[in-house]
C-alpha cells in the first residue's frame, strides 16, 4: 500500500519561487484597471481622517533610490493607518518649474535659446515636465504606491500657479515683501540668484593670501609702537577676487591687538594670532612692540592696497581668533556679516560684478576679467606692490549650486525678499516648531537653529520657467502697486491661463483704468519680470494641495522627507504657512537619511556605486526593495548593496517559505466549521498563539512609531525561529500523520490560520504583493472575486485583550530550555553516527532537583517537542554522556530507538508489525489508516 498517500501532506497554489519580478506586474494591472485606490477610498468614507502630505518630487530624469526610498516609505505609512481605521488619501505630486528644467531645455534649444520668445521657451519646458511626469509616474507605480495617479497635483497646473501668486500677493499686501540690495548666493553659471535650500556644500581648493593694507593717519596715539610711515594692517582671505570691492577692514572690539616689528616694518594683528601667524607664514625674527584695544582704531582709515581709495576701518563681533589675522577684510557687497557692517557704518553696498560673474568697470585695472580665475592676476599684482606677505592653497568646504555644481559667489544685487522680522516671521515660525512633532526629535532642533539664524528670504529669480513675482510698479518712482482689485484681476487671469498670462498680458489687463500711482501720480507702470524662487511653489502646496482637494485637510498630519528638507522643502512650507496663517502646516515631520552604498558612501556616477531601482526590480522584484525601505533604520543613512539586498532577499525567502507551510497545511480547513475555541486547544498551540499575540501588539505600535525596522526584525525571527524552527517542525507529525478531521489535526490548524490570517495583515503595508497573493490563496478568491475581498480592505488584528498566562509562560520558557539542551545532544549524536535523523533516536534523561519534578509533570509536552521516537527517563547514565552547561543536573544520553521505522510517520515504534492489516505501520498510524478503510467501506 502507498502510505504517502494517507498522509494530510500539504497542498496550496501558493509557490515557493514567488516569480516577483512576473508576478508583480500582473497585481498591478489588475489594481489599476479595476480602480484598487478608487474602491479603497469609497470604502473609507466617514473614518478618521490621517493625511500625509507628499512632498514633490522633481519632474526632472529617472527616479533614484532615494526616490524609491521616500515614496515606499510614505506608502507603508499609508497603508498601516488604512490597517489601522483611518481613511488616508494620497495625492502625489511634482515640482515642475525652476532651473533644472530650463537648464536643460536651454541645452535642447542650443543657440535658439537667445532668441526663442520667452512664452515658446516656457511652452517647452512645460512639455519637457510633462514627458518625466510621465515616466515618473510609471516608476513609482512600478513599486507598488497606491496613490491617486490620474490626478496629481502639479506646480504647474493652472489652478497651483494662481495660488502660487494668490499666496505671494498676500506677503506682499501684508508688507511682508521688500526689495533690497544685499548679497545673496549667486550661480554666474546659471546667472540667478539661489536661495540657500538652492546652495550644496562641497569640498573646494582655494587661494589662502595674507595682505598687507598700508596705514597712512598716524596711529601713534593708539599705542606708540605705531608712530612712523611704515604701517600696516594684515589680513587674510580665500576669495582674493572680492579685495576690489573692499571698504572696510573689521577688529573685534573685546580682543587686543598687536603691534609687530618686522624687517624694518610695524605689521597690526590679534594679539593671539601673532605666534600661529609668524609660524604659518614662515617668519621667525619678529618682535611684539606694544599692545592695544581695537575700539580706539573705529572709523580712522587704511589704504586699499592697490586702489585709491581708503579703508574703513570698523569693529565687528564675529571677528574671530580661529584662523586668519583678526582682522577681517569686509566687502559690504559680498558677505552677509559684511553686509551688516556695511549698514552699520553706512558704507556703498559694493559689488563690481556682473550676473556672469565678470568685473565691470568699478573694478578698476581688473575690469572684464571672470572670477575666480582672476585671483591669480590679483595675487601677482599684490606680489609686485610688495603687499603680499604669504600664498597658499587650502581644502574646505564652499557652496555650490545645485544644478550645475559649480561655486557660486555672494554678490549684492536688487532683489526680492520675505523679510524674517517684519510681522515677527521669525519669531511666530520659532514658536510653531516647537508645537510639532519631530521624528527623530533632533530634527526640532536643527530647523529650530536654521531658522534662527537665516537672513531675509531671497524669493527672486533671473529666469524664465516659473511663476512670475507678481508686482506693478511705478515706472517713475518705484512705489509698488497694492490694491485687492489687483490681486484678484491676477487671480482670474492665472486660474484660466496659468502664469503665462503674466508674459502673455500687457499691464493695461492687470490695472484698473485710470489706475495712478499712490505715491507720485504716474500713470506709467512697469511689470516685474522675475520668477519666484522654486521653494515657494512647493512651501505653499498646504494652500493648493491640502486645502483645495476634498479628501484632504490643512494643517496635514504628517510630512516626510529626506533630512535635507529641514532647510528645504519642510522650511520653506513652514514660513508660508506661518506667514499668511499663523500656524505651521503640519502637526508631525519624519525624516529619513541618505542612500549610500554599503560602505557608507555617497553614491556618485563617478564612483560606479549607484544603484538604480529599476535595475534592483528586475533582479529582485519591488517586494525585495520594499522589505529592504522597512529593513533599515531610516534615521541614519540608509545602506544598499548586491549583498545587503541578497540578504534581505533571503529574509523574503524565509518569510515566503513559512506562509507558505501555513497554507499547505490549511487546504482542508474551513473556519466556519473546524475552528476551535482557544481553551480547546493543547497547550503548544495555545502558547504559539500566545507568542502570535505577542508579535501583533507589538508590530501595530512600531507602526504607529513608524519603527518598521522592527517590524522586520519581528516578522523575520517570528517566521523563521518562533514558527518554522520550533512550532511547525513540532506540529508537522500532527499536520501529516494524525486523522484529517481529527481533533489535535484541527487544533493546529486552528492555531496556524488564526496566525496566518493575522500575520498577513500585519506585513501587508511592507509586502503588499505577497500578502496579496497569499490572502487570496487563504480565502479562495480568484482574479473574478471582488477587489473589495483582498488584503487592502482588511484591517490590523485586533490585540488580544485576555490576560497572559504567566503560568503557562513560566512552563515553556523552561520547556524550550530542555529542548535546546536536547537538541544539542541529538546533533553531537548525529555528528558520532549514533544516529542519522532524531526520529531514529531514543533520549534518555537523567535529572536532579525541582528541574526532576517539572520533567515529570510535563513528560507527554517533552516528548513531543522534543521529536524523538523515543524519550525516558534514567537514574544513572553513566560517564558517556551529554552533561548541559545551562541546566544544573541535566545529563542526555541518545541511542537508537528500539523498534522499526513505520513507513508512514517515520518514527521508530516497537508496535510496528502488531497490526496484520497493515504491518508496516506503528499501532497510532495504523488507526489512522484503519479508519480511512472504514470510510471508504461505508461510501462504498
Amino acid at each position: 500500500m502507498d502510505y504517502r498517500a494517507t498522509l494530510n501532506l500539504p497542498q496550496t497554489s501558493f509557490n515557493m519561487k514567488a516569480n516577483l519580478t512576473q508576478r508583480e506586474p500582473v497585481f498591478l494591472k489588475r489594481w489599476d484597471k479595476e480602480d484598487l485606490y478608487g474602491q479603497i477610498q469609497g470604502k473609507a468614507a466617514g473614518k478618521p481622517l490621517y493625511i500625509l502630505h507628499d512632498g514633490p518630487p522633481y519632474a526632472n530624469g529617472h527616479i533614484h533610490l532615494g526616490t524609491a526610498f521616500n515614496k515606499i516609505l510614505k506608502d507603508i505609512i499609508l497603508k498601516s493607518r488604512r490597517m489601522a481605521g483611518f481613511d488616508a488619501p494620497y495625492i502625489p505630486g511634482w515640482d515642475c518649474h525652476g532651473l533644472p528644467i530650463e537648464h536643460n531645455v536651454d541645452l535642447e534649444l542650443g543657440d535658439k535659446k537667445n532668441s526663442i520668445p520667452k512664452l515658446s521657451k516656457r511652452g517647452a519646458c512645460r512639455k519637457y515636465a510633462e514627458k518625466w511626469i510621465k515616466t515618473q509616474k510609471a516608476e513609482f507605480k512600478r513599486l507598488g504606491v497606491l496613490g491617486d495617479w490620474d490626478r496629481p497635483y502639479l506646480t504647474m497646473d493652472h489652478a497651483y500657479e494662481a495660488t502660487i501668486a494668490r499666496e505671494f500677493n498676500r506677503f506682499l499686501l501684508s508688507g511682508s515683501v521688500i526689495r533690497n540690495k544685499k548679497p545673496v548666493y549667486w550661480c554666474a553659471t546659471c546667472t540667478t540668484a539661489l536661495a540657500e535650500a538652492e546652495v550644496e556644500y562641497h569640498d573646494h581648493r582655494s587661494p589662502s593670501i595674507y595682505v598687507k593694507f598700508p596705514v597712512t593717519e598716524d596711529f601713534s596715539d593708539v599705542c606708540p609702537a605705531l608712530a612712523g610711515s611704515d604701517v600696516s594692517i594684515v589680513i587674510w582671505t580665500t576669495t582674493p577676487w572680492t579685495l576690489p570691492a573692499n571698504l572696510a577692514v573689521a577688529f573685534h572690539p573685546d580682543f587686543t591687538y598687536a603691534a609687530v616689528a618686522v624687517e624694518g616694518e610695524t605689521w597690526i594683528l590679534a594679539q593671539d594670532r601673532v605666534v600661529p601667524f609668524m609660524t604659518e607664514v614662515g617668519i621667525e625674527k619678529y618682535t611684539v612692540t606694544g599692545t592695544f584695544s581695537a575700539r580706539d582704531l573705529e572709523n580712522r582709515h587704511c589704504r586699499h592696497p592697490f586702489l585709491d581709495r581708503d579703508s574703513l576701518l570698523v569693529l565687528a563681533d564675529y571677528v574671530t581668533i580661529d584662523a586668519g589675522t583678526g582682522c577681517v577684510h569686509t566687502a559690504p557687497g559680498h558677505g552677509v556679516d559684511d553686509y551688516q557692517t556695511g549698514l552699520r557704518y553706512g558704507l556703498d553696498i559694493f559689488s563690481p560684478v556682473d550676473n556672469e560673474g565678470v568685473f565691470t568697470s568699478e573694478a578698476g585695472p581688473y575690469a572684464g576679467q571672470r572670477i575666480p580665475a582672476v585671483n591669480k592676476t590679483i595675487n601677482q599684482d599684490l606680489h609686485n606692490l610688495g603687499l603680499l606677505i604669504h600664498q597658499s592653497d587650502i581644502n574646505h568646504s564652499y557652496p555650490h549650486c545645485w544644478r550645475c555644481k559649480k561655486p557660486v559667489i555672494y554678490r549684492a544685487t536688487p532683489q526680492w525678499f520675505i523679510s524674517m522680522e517684519i510681522n515677527d516671521l521669525r519669531a511666530r515660525s520659532l514658536d510653531c516648531i516647537k508645537q510639532v512633532t519631530w521624528t527623530p526629535s533632533w530634527g526640532m532642533q536643527r530647523i529650530y537653529s536654521m531658522i534662527e539664524g537665516r537672513p531675509d528670504w531671497c524669493l527672486s529669480r533671473q529666469r524664465s520657467w516659473g511663476v512670475p513675482i507678481t508686482i506693478i510698479s511705478c515706472a517713475d518712482c518705484g512705489e509698488i502697486v497694492k490694491s485687492e482689485a489687483l490681486v484678484h484681476k491676477i487671480d482670474q487671469l492665472f486660474a484660466k491661463e496659468g502664469a503665462d498670462a503674466w508674459f502673455r498680458h500687457g499691464i493695461e489687463d492687470f490695472l484698473e483704468p485710470g489706475t495712478t500711482c499712490g505715491k507720485c501720480g504716474s500713470m506709467s507702470f512697469a511689470k516685474e519680470e522675475d520668477i519666484l524662487d522654486v521653494w515657494f511653489d512647493s512651501g505653499v502646496s498646504h494652500a493648493a494641495v491640502c486645502e483645495e482637494r476634498e479628501e484632504l485637510r490643512s494643517p496635514a498630519d504628517l510630512y516626510l522627507e529626506g533630512s535635507d528638507q529641514h532647510r528645504g522643502w519642510f522650511h520653506s512650507a513652514l514660513l508660508t504657512s506661518v506667514g499668511t496663517r499663523g500656524r505651521a502646516p503640519y502637526h508631525g515631520v519624519l525624516t529619513h537619511g541618505y542612500v549610500v552604498d554599503g560602505q557608507g558612501r555617497k553614491m556618485s556616477k563617478s564612483v560606479g556605486n549607484v544603484v538604480a531601482p529599476g535595475e534592483v526590480i528586475e533582479k529582485f522584484g519591488a517586494e525585495i526593495l520594499r522589505l529592504w525601505v522597512a529593513s533599515e533604520d531610516y534615521r541614519d543613512d540608509v545602506k544598499v548593496s548586491d549583498e545587503i539586498l541578497r540578504q534581505v532577499a533571503d529574509a523574503y525567502r524565509k518569510i515566503r517559505n513559512t506562509i507558505r507551510y501555513m497554507l499547505g497545511n490549511l487546504t482542508d480547513f474551513d473556519p466556519d466549521r473546524h475552528r476551535l475555541a482557544r481553551r480547546q486547544l493543547p497547550e503548544l498551540d495555545r502558547w504559539a498563539l500566545a507568542r502570535y499575540d505577542e508579535l501583533a501588539a507589538r508590530i501595530v505600535k512600531a507602526f504607529e512609531r513608524f519603527e518598521f525596522h522592527a517590524v522586520y526584525q519581528g516578522l523575520n525571527y517570528f517566521c523563521g525561529t518562533t514558527m518554522s524552527a520550533f512550532y511547525l517542525d513540532i506540529i508537522k507529525d500532527r499536520l501529516y500523520a494524525s486523522g484529517s478531521d481529527s481533533l489535535p489535526r484541527r487544533a493546529a490548524q486552528t492555531a496556524l490560520y488564526e496566525i496566518l490570517h493575522g500575520m498577513l495583515r500585519l506585513m501587508s503595508p511592507i509586502l503588499s504583493f505577497t500578502a496579496a497573493e497569499a490572502w487570496e490563496s487563504l480565502h479562495g478568491l480568484t482574479d473574478r472575486s471582488s477587489l473589495t475581498a483582498g488584503i487592502f480592505f482588511a484591517e490590523f488584528p485586533v490585540v488580544n485583550p485576555e490576560p497572559v498566562d504567566q503560568g503557562m509562560e513560566q512552563r515553556w520558557l523552561q520547556l524550550i530550555r530542555l529542548r535546546a539542551e536536547i537538541t544539542k545532544a541529538l546533533e553531537i549524536a548525529r555528528r558520532d553516527k549514533i544516529i542519522g535523523h532524531p526520529l531514529e533516536a531514543e533520549v534518555q534523561l537523567q535529572v536532579a532537583g525541582e528541574m526532576a519534578e517539572f520533567i515529570t509533570q510535563e513528560w507527554r509536552t517533552i516528548r513531543e517537542i522534543a521529536i524523538v521516537s523515543a524519550l525516558c527517563l534514567k537514574d544513572d547514565l553513566g560517564d558517556d554522556v551529554f552533561r548541559s552547561e545551562e541546566i544544573e543536573g541535566l545529563a542526555i544520553k541518545v541511542v537508537q530507538a528500539p523498534g522499526q521505522k513505520c513507513e508512514r510517520c517515520w518514527t521508530r515504534s516497537t508496535t510496528v508489525g502488531d497490526d496484520l492489516h497493515h504491518p508496516l505501520i506503528c499501532d497510532r498510524c495504523a488507526a489512522v489508516v484503519g479508519s480511512l478503510d472504514t470510510n471508504r467501506e461505508g461510501q462504498a
